[in-house]
């Protein structure tokens, strides 16, 4: 295949984006087919200054899909431009190189020269400015990530955390149009990510490009993301932020990957039009949902609610809260990991369905909830989402 690069700000066009400025110019879009090693059928974009999260179970074509955008995956055919330039484009015959494409990239593992000193490693990115700038710049990089005094010890002589910033600084010395991390806290204990997720959170607000962060760890996704985007299978299943992927989940397959417990089956039993509910059949329970025009009477759906959205009834003094959608049952399993205790309850009317619901530990104490008690729930209308009906789920 023939290779070359097309710039498309030239003339009055770059005059125009020097101009605007505008996130949308700046954007990186991606749209990629691959049937080997890893097969790929996924698209999405992310504007400059956003952080989109790519996520999914293990072999899904996450780390792929970023060597694609890199330019290392030689095999893919399809678009990927990013700040109006076009890497690829496989009608035009366009697959720019690597070394074309202004990237920066965190692998998981940090990649630094171990020979190197942390400000050598940051150097060596340096290559496409004056040697007199070189030292200056990746001091200036080694202090924006928090390593001013450090800069002469070797990989070696630092912690995990510390060689991430390295990695962090080396990856933004190229001056890059579009951010890649590859799992980068992935190899650092806990409380080191944290320290970590709040540094990237403040650097964000310094980097004016795309940041595209592939990660395995919902929790992390949901935090630092301003969108997500699900793989399965090198397929993108759904693209959207957090709240909405994790709550309103395009179809059960999603809402499984997402790790939501609470997906059933049902059927739409009447649909206000005026109204803001539609009833839905759970074998012999009738729920409230929030309106969904999509399905009509007599429709065979899949739902769901998070966690969340359930409330546990309290065994001393009912509320008027507890009259929305309330179902009972048994509790089966009843776990307390710290502050939280998550229950298990056999609902009654339900087929035996097993209804997942999270609590404070001191709630639960409190309300005598132990595997053998009956209990009640309520299940808020606005929280229940309707998604079609499939009969292979399979994660």
């Amino acid at each position: 295949m023939a290779e070359r690069i097309v710039n498309a700000s030239t003339g009055a066009a770059a005059e125009e984006h020097a101009a605007t400025a505008d996130a949308d110019h700046e954007r990186l879009s991606v749209r990629v087919v691959q049937h080997a090693p890893i097969p790929l059928d996924a698209s999405f974009e992310c504007k400059s200054g956003e952080l989109l999260a790519l996520t999914g179970p293990s072999g899904s074509g996450k780390s792929t899909l970023l060597r694609c955008i890199a330019g290392l995956e030689r095999g893919a055919v399809g678009h990927i431009e990013c700040a109006r330039e076009v890497w690829l484009d496989s009608p035009l015959r366009v697959n720019a190189r690597p070394q074309q494409r202004s990237v920066g990239l965190v692998f998981q593992q940090y990649a630094l020269f171990p020979h190197m000193t942390a400000l050598e490693n940051v150097e060596a990115a340096l290559g496409h400015r004056p040697r007199q700038v070189r030292g200056p710049r990746a001091r200036e990089l080694l202090a924006s990530v928090h390593l001013a005094g450090l800069e002469h010890r070797r990989p070696g002589e630092l912690s995990g955390g510390q060689q991430q910033r390295v990695a962090m600084a080396r990856a933004l010395a190229r001056d890059p149009k579009v951010l890649l991390l590859d799992e980068p806290f992935a190899a650092v204990d806990r409380v080191t990510r944290q320290k970590l997720y709040r540094e990237l959170a403040e650097l964000r607000r310094t980097l004016a490009m795309p940041i595209v962060l592939v990660t395995h760890d919902l929790d992390e996704a949901a935090m630092l993301a301003d969108s997500m985007c699900i793989l399965h299978r090198g397929r993108t299943l759904q693209l959207g932020t957090p709240q909405e992927v994790m709550t309103r989940p395009v179809d059960a397959l999603v809402a499984r990957l997402v790790d939501l417990p609470n997906v059933f089956d049902g059927v739409v039993r009447a649909r206000d039009a005026a109204g803001p509910h539609t009833l839905i059949g759970w074998n012999d329970v009738t729920l409230q949902a929030a309106h969904a025009q999509s399905f009509a009477p007599g429709a065979r759906v899949a739902w769901t609610i998070p966690v969340s959205g359930i409330v546990l009834h309290r065994r001393d003094r009912p509320s008027r809260g507890e009259r929305e959608n309330p179902v009972f049952g048994s509790v089966e399993t009843c776990l307390a990991l710290g502050d939280d205790t998550t229950i298990g309850i056999r609902v009654e009317g339900a087929s035996n369905a097993l209804l997942t619901l999270r609590v404070p530990t001191h709630v639960a104490r409190r309300n005598g909830i132990a595997p053998g008690v009956r209990a009640g729930v309520s299940l808020l209308a606005d929280a229940i989402h309707l998604m079609p009906w499939t009969a292979d789920r399979e994660a």
